[in-house]
C-alpha cells in the first residue's frame, strides 16, 4: 500500500499499486521524445533541508491573494522547526528564529495592488514548491507540516483557478512543475485529487486555450496535464469507495463525501476531450496508451466484479452496462472516436496511425461484455477504408513508413475478424476486406468507382503497392479462410498449425498393416511439389481407412508460411445426396442413369417459302408451275 497509514485500501487487481503503473508509464514515454526538464542529480539535498533555508519565503509568496493569508489558517504555523530567517531589526544580519512568517502582521496584498503585478511571483513560488516535493527520493521522509502547508496552498492556488475559469501563470506552473506529484509516494497528496481534476478541466478540453504566461508553451503545458491525468486513471477502481479527505472542513457535503470511484466518470471525460482536440503526436499517444490502459482496466475489474460476485453482476440493467464509465461504454466510445480521427486528422500521420492501430487492434483482443456488433462492423470498415487510402495516395507520397502503417493496418483488421468471427457472417462486411485484399494483392480493385466497367482479372496488371503490403494482404485472406470461426483450435490455442504430418496419414490408411514406420518410409509414399517456391505440397493418393465411403482419394499436406494444414480431395461422379439410396454413404454408386425418356416429337408442316409468299396474289403464270406436292 502507498503508506502504513493507509491500510483501508481496496483490492488491487492488476498488478502492484497503481503509482507503480503511472511511474512505468512515465518511463515508456521517455522514449517518445526529449523531456523539457532535466533529470534531478543523485546527490540532491533532502527536501527538508531545503524547506527550512527556503520554505518561508516560498510559502508566503505562494499564498498571497489566497483564503490562508486572511486569518484562521495562520494561527497554527507560528511555530516551526529550526530555520534560517532575515532579521528585520538589523539589515543583512541572518538569525535563528521560529516565526512563522517574516513579518508579525498577517501577509495580505494592499487593496491598491492588482493580481496582475504579484501574479508571476507567485506563479514562480508555486512552482518552485512543486519541485522542491517532486524531488523527493524513495524513502525520504518529509515533515508533516511541510505536507500540511504545501497541500493547503497548492488547494488555495487550483481553487481560485477554479473560480476564475482561466489558465493563469499560477496554474500553468503548477502543472508544468508537478507532472510527477501522483507518481510519489507522498503522504496524502490524493487528497489534491479533486482539485488536480478542476483544474485540468480547464486545460485539456479546450482547443483554442489562451495562455498569460508567456514562457510556457502550449504543446508542454498540455503535456503535463496529461501527464497529471494519466497518473489518476487507475485510482478509482484501485480504491474504489475509499472516501477522499477533505483539507478545509469549512467546503460543502458533496465534496467531503467525494469517493475515488465517483470520479471515474471525470476521468473519462477528461480523457476522451482531450484526445479529440489534441494536436501534438507526442501528446496524442500518451492520451492513446491512457485510453488503452483503462479499457483494459475496466474490463479486468468487470471480469473479476462477475467471479466474485456473479449474482450483484447478473442482475446489473442495460443502464448501468451503458452508462458512461463502463468497460463497455469505453469500448464504444474509445473505438468510435479513434476510427473517426483515423480516416480524417491523423491518416497522414504516420506515427500517430500506428499508435491508433495498435490501440485498436487491443481493443479488437479485449473481452468486453454485451459486444456491440455494429460498432465492430464500423471498425472493420474504417479500417479498411484507411488501408484504401493510404494505396492510392500519390507515388512521392510512398515510404517505407507508408507501407508499414498499411501492413499494420492489415493486422488490426486480421485481429478484429479472428476476436470477432459474427463479422464475416455480414455481406458487406465480408465484400468490404476481400475488396482489401484484392487491392493489397494486384495494387487495383476489379469493381472501381459506381458506374465504372467491372475489370476481369487476366486484363488487371499485377502491380502491389509493395512486396510488404502484398504479403500482409496474403495473410489476411489465409486468415479469413482458415483461421476465422476456427480458433482456438481443437488442439488448443498455442497452434495454428495442423498436428498430422506423413506418419500418421500412413497409418490411417488401408495400406498399413501395423508394421514399424519410419519417417523416411513415410515419405516415400508421398509426391512432393513446389508452388511459387513458397509454397510444397505433398500428395498422398490413398484413401484414408476411416472414410466411409472409399473413392479415389487424394490427401494433401500444405506446408507454407502460415502453418501446415491437411485437405482430402474425393473423386466422385455422383453428390452424396444424388446416390439413389437411402444411406449417405455408399460403397459403390455405380454408373450415373442415363436420360431414357424420349423427347416429344412435334408434328409440324415443313415450309418451303415464307409466309409472306402466300400473301401475294397469284396469276396466270405462278399456276404454270406444277406443284410439288401434285
Amino acid at each position: 500500500m502507498l503508506s502504513g497509514k493507509r491500510h483501508r485500501c481496496r483490492l488491487c487487481f492488476i498488478c502492484g499499486q497503481p503509482l507503480w503503473l503511472c511511474v512505468h508509464s512515465s518511463l515508456a514515454m521517455l522514449s517518445l521524445g526529449s523531456e523539457v526538464r532535466s533529470p534531478l542529480a543523485p546527490a540532491r539535498p533532502k527536501c527538508n533541508s531545503i524547506l527550512h533555508l527556503f520554505g518561508e519565503w516560498l510559502f508566503e509568496a505562494a499564498q498571497i491573494g489566497t483564503e490562508l493569508t486572511k486569518g484562521g489558517f495562520r494561527e497554527g504555523s507560528n511555530k516551526r522547526p529550526n530555520s534560517v530567517m532575515l532579521d528585520h531589526s538589523r539589515k543583512g544580519s541572518l538569525s535563528l528564529s521560529q516565526p512563522g512568517s517574516l513579518s508579525e502582521d498577517p501577509l495580505e496584498a494592499p487593496s491598491c495592488l492588482s493580481i496582475d503585478r504579484y501574479q508571476a511571483g507567485r506563479a514562480e513560488a508555486v512552482g518552485a514548491l512543486c519541485r522542491i516535493f517532486c524531488a523527493k527520493k524513495t524513502g525520504e521522509e518529509i515533515l508533516p507540516v511541510y505536507y500540511a502547508r504545501f497541500y493547503l496552498t497548492l488547494q488555495q492556488c487550483l481553487k481560485q483557478v477554479e473560480m476564475s475559469k482561466e489558465c493563469d501563470e499560477c496554474l500553468a506552473c503548477i502543472l508544468v512543475n508537478s507532472t510527477d506529484l501522483l507518481r510519489l509516494d507522498l503522504d496524502g497528496v490524493l487528497m489534491l485529487v479533486p482539485s488536480i481534476i478542476d483544474a485540468l478541466e480547464i486545460v485539456l478540453p479546450d482547443k483554442d486555450l489562451k495562455l498569460k504566461s508567456p514562457s510556457i508553451s502550449k504543446v508542454e503545458l498540455r503535456r503535463a496535464a496529461i501527464h497529471l491525468l494519466l497518473s489518476m486513471l487507475a485510482l478509482p477502481l484501485h480504491f474504489q469507495n475509499l472516501g477522499i479527505k477533505d483539507l478545509t472542513p469549512s467546503q460543502s457535503q458533496e465534496r467531503s463525501s467525494l469517493t475515488f470511484l465517483q470520479l471515474k466518470p471525470r476521468l473519462m471525460n477528461l480523457l476522451i476531450n482531450a484526445l479529440q482536440v489534441e494536436a501534438d503526436p507526442q501528446n496524442t499517444q500518451m492520451l492513446l496508451g491512457g485510453l488503452m490502459l483503462s479499457v483494459l482496466d475496466s474490463a479486468l475489474f468487470e471480469e473479476m466484479d462477475q467471479v466474485t460476485q456473479p449474482d450483484v453482476v447478473s442482475n446489473e440493467t442495460t443502464s448501468n452496462l451503458l452508462s458512461s464509465d463502463s468497460a463497455h461504454a469505453l469500448f464504444v466510445r474509445a473505438t468510435y472516436l479513434v476510427c473517426h480521427r483515423l480516416i480524417s486528422s491523423w491518416k497522414t500521420d504516420l506515427n500517430v496511425s500506428l499508435a491508433a492501430l495498435e490501440l485498436l487492434s487491443g481493443l479488437a483482443r479485449t473481452n468486453i461484455r454485451e459486444t456491440d456488433a455494429l460498432e465492430c462492423k464500423r471498425a472493420v470498415k474504417w479500417v479498411c477504408d484507411y488501408i484504401v487510402y493510404q494505396c492510392w495516395r500519390p507515388p512521392p507520397a510512398h515510404s517505407k513508413d507508408l507501407h508499414s502503417t498499411i501492413v499494420a493496418a492489415f493486422q488490426c483488421a486480421e485481429a478484429w475478424l479472428v476476436a470477432h468471427p459474427f463479422l464475416l457472417q455480414d455481406k458487406e462486411t465480408l465484400h468490404t476486406v476481400l475488396e482489401v485484399v484484392e487491392l493489397g494483392i494486384s495494387g487495383s480493385k476489379s469493381q472501381g468507382k459506381p458506374g465504372e466497367q467491372i475489370k476481369m482479372k487476366d486484363d488487371k496488371e499485377l502491380k502491389p503497392v509493395s512486396m510488404r503490403v502484398r504479403d500482409a494482404a496474403e495473410s489476411l485472406l489465409a486468415i479469413v479462410l482458415e483461421q476465422v470461426g476456427y480458433f482456438p483450435a481443437a488442439c488448443g490455442a498455442e497452434s495454428l498449425s495442423c498436428l498430422l504430418d506423413e506418419v500418421l496419414l500412413v497409418r490411417h490408411c488401408n495400406s498399413w498393416q501395423g508394421e514399424n514406420l519410419t519417417q523416411a518410409s513415410a515419405v516415400s509414399k508421398f509426391r512432393y511439389f513446389v508452388v511459387e517456391n513458397a509454397t510444397v505440397l505433398a500428395l498422398l493418393e490413398e484413401p484414408l481407412g476411416n472414410d466411409q465411403d472409399p473413392q479415389p482419394t487424394v490427401t494433401v499436406l500444405i506446408r507454407g508460411g502460415f502453418g501446415r494444414h491437411a485437405w482430402t480431395l474425393q473423386l466422385r461422379h455422383l453428390p452424396r445426396h444424388r446416390s439413389g439410396t437411402k444411406y449417405q454413404h455408399t460403397p459403390n454408386p455405380g454408373r450415373p442413369v442415363p436420360l431414357e425418356d424420349p423427347p416429344p416429337r412435334s408434328h409440324s408442316r415443313h415450309k418451303y417459302f415464307p409466309d409472306s409468299v402466300e400473301r401475294i396474289p397469284q396469276c396466270k403464270v405462278d399456276k404454270s408451275i406444277p406443284d410439288l406436292n401434285a
